[in-house]
């Protein structure tokens, strides 16, 4: 069955970027922090980062995010999603409108512009296309930003959330949690590193 899971990295304060954040500057002020674990060689880390991303059948993004990693400064071949571990997903994107271009044209792209559970079927099937060629289960990862995965949980949308709780204080930047419907977690898997404490939740 393919599962949609919710996997960002988190500040201790609860940020997912640092302040001003913006497609010249990805994570905001001090957000690079927040991704030190996905650059380590720490086997944990190493194993996180590869299990996530062999898992991923297809992988949802909001607009804003697309425009930063699909920017001037955005991903390349070391730093994309799964770079160096696995074939690349599908990606869908939710926005209000296509973009008049992408710089990444080697990658799979789908703009949805309803809505963002429109957006999550439209990568569940993806991803249920993408099992039966592999003959592997494969899942429907939201990758944020922050204000993509808090609108999937209050809508009820997830079935797993990965946070990667990284050790920094940012002070600031674009909190993932702003109040929303309340929902309760189940804790599944706690593995700490040097780099982050990697939780994995189911949501019921």
């Amino acid at each position: 069955m393919t599962r949609i899971i919710a996997d960002i990295s988190v500040s201790l304060d609860g940020f997912v970027t640092g302040p001003d954040p913006g497609p010249d500057n990805g994570l905001g002020t001090g957000g690079e922090a927040l991704h030190t674990w996905a650059f380590s060689e720490n086997s944990d880390d190493r194993r996180v980062l590869r299990e996530a991303t062999a898992r991923s059948g297809a992988v949802v993004l909001g607009r804003r995010l697309f425009d930063v990693v699909d920017g001037p400064n955005g991903w390349d071949d070391k730093t994309g999603y799964g770079a160096g571990e696995v074939g690349k997903p599908a990606f869908v994107v939710v926005t209000s409108s296509p973009p008049k271009s992408v710089r990444l044209t080697d990658l799979d792209w789908t703009f949805v512009t309803t809505a963002l559970s429109d957006a999550v079927t439209a990568a569940r099937e993806r991803a249920e296309a993408a099992s039966s060629d592999s003959g592997k289960d494969l899942d429907v990862v939201l990758m944020g930003g922050g204000a993509t995965i808090a609108s999937a949980l209050d809508a009820g949308l997830v079935d797993v959330l990965t946070l990667h709780l990284a050790p920094v204080v940012l002070g600031a930047g674009t909190p993932l949690f702003t109040g929303g419907a309340p929902r309760t977690l189940v804790q599944r898997s706690v593995t700490s590193t040097s780099t982050a404490t990697h939780l994995t939740y189911d949501v019921l």
